[in-house]
């Protein structure tokens, strides 16, 4: 059996939208009255991030001074995950049709993410994408999880699915981040790193991904074609 274990914030959702919205939120509460502040646009802001330029130096880049910025990274800490900014979430242009095209191709699919239940349960409902990951094959965090880093939680959850997972013979996991190579890493498992989430090319090829690719889509596709040529060479 084949198995494509993926994350769901980079690959599947694009969470830059949420990300913005939150640091206009931030910026507008820490910022003194009339104090001029510059706003970032979309673009400048999510370049930063993905290029993992600290909060509190976004928050200075911003006109935010030493003692706003750190209270501009608490409070963007505090807020980046409640509820009322998850609507702003939109799903990954083409990522749907790779998991039609992998389900339908009889790859084993589970996701691995670092939402909450509540987080994850809210995007699979609002996008229908149920019908790919039912619970057996969610891994994600409990409701009442006290996160310590990313890096750390993820592989984790990396030992919990791979304990409870049937066997397969080949195992892919497709994700934006160091802690989805590292929770990879650590159990042998290949890993493809995508250029669509939270982190550009240069961050990703710091931890040695097997590939970097530009999205899910195009994982998929490569999986798929890996497939079949290894078929091929085995008759």
């Amino acid at each position: 059996m084949l198995r494509l274990i993926t994350d769901f914030d980079g690959p599947i959702m694009d969470v830059s939208e949420r990300y913005y919205r939150v640091y206009l939120f931030c910026l507008e509460e820490i910022r003194y009255p009339h104090q001029a502040v510059r706003q970032l646009a979309k673009a400048e802001f999510w370049q930063m991030k993905r290029s993992q330029i600290p909060e509190k130096q976004i928050a200075l880049n911003s006109g935010l001074d030493e003692t706003q910025a750190q209270e501009f990274a608490q409070l963007r800490r505090k807020t980046v995950h409640t509820e009322s900014y998850f609507e702003y979430d939109s799903l990954i242009p083409g990522a749907v049709e790779a998991l039609l095209k992998i389900q339908q191709a009889g790859v084993d699919l589970a996701v691995m993410t670092m939402r909450r239940v509540k987080e994850l349960d809210y995007a699979c409902q609002k996008y229908d994408l149920g019908r790919f990951f039912p619970e057996n094959r969610c891994y994600c965090l409990s409701n009442d999880y006290v996160k310590t880093r990313d890096i750390e939680d993820k592989p984790l959850l990396m030992t919990r699915a791979l304990a409870e997972l049937p066997p397969a013979a080949d195992t892919w996991m497709v994700g934006d981040t160091e802690a989805d190579i590292a929770a990879a890493k650590k159990h042998d498992i290949k890993v493809m790193a995508v250029e669509s989430g939270i982190r550009d090319r240069t961050q990703l090829e710091l931890y040695y991904p097997d590939l970097i690719v530009p999205d899910l889509n195009t994982a998929v596709n490569f999986i798929l074609e890996s497939r079949v040529s290894t078929s091929s060479s085995n008759t």
